[in-house]
């Protein structure tokens, strides 16, 4: 068993055959816009997907995907989970995510820094919880929690862990093209 980070990989598992036996997505977004984002930001302040800069081209099968920034979402189609990769709010590549699960309770504390906040910030937020409580319609909710994990395996499989609220996906990707 080899540990990454908190995310354990066994030796038992074969990332090469997950690999080959996940499908090509062969679906698209009508003119690549995703559906499910106007809900998902129509109570947010700012984004609430988690940000992958990408310096060096990443492969799945056929799909290449190019250096650059990306917002990673989720969505389910068909039963089955898959990771949009979206650039300047377009959905840009498909991804499947081979596995889906709970995330730990305390795995967000453990993990995400608290920013230290100066007095004056300090002040303002509570001054805004003041406000939220007076008037519930003026208070905006908070953006789900977000993670991201990459990891090398062997092979020249890599690894990628995203944490999106109460959820975490997997995905297997490769730095060569198979």
């Amino acid at each position: 068993m080899i540990m990454f980070g908190s995310a354990v990989y066994s030796e038992a598992v074969d990332y090469e055959q997950i690999y080959r036996d996940l499908p090509v997505p062969d679906f698209s977004y009508v003119h690549d816009v995703d559906p499910g984002e106007y809900y998902d930001t129509e109570r947010s302040t700012w984004s609430p997907y988690p940000l992958l800069r990408l310096t060096a081209p990443l492969f799945f099968k056929t799909v290449k995907i190019d250096p650059g920034y990306y917002l990673l979402t989720p969505r389910q189609q068909e039963g089955n989970w898959y990771i949009l990769f979206k650039e300047a709010g377009k959905v840009k590549y498909i991804i499947p995510a081979y596995d889906r699960g709970l995330t730990p309770e305390t795995f967000y504390d453990e993990n995400i820094p608290k920013p230290k906040l100066t007095f004056t910030q300090k002040f303002h937020i509570k001054t805004l919880d003041f406000v939220g409580k007076v008037f519930p319609s003026s208070k905006r909710e908070p953006a789900p929690q977000t993670y991201l994990e990459m990891n090398d395996l062997e092979n020249n499989f890599v690894s990628m862990v995203i944490y999106w609220g109460n959820y975490r996906y997997y995905l297997i990707l490769r730095t060569i093209q198979m």
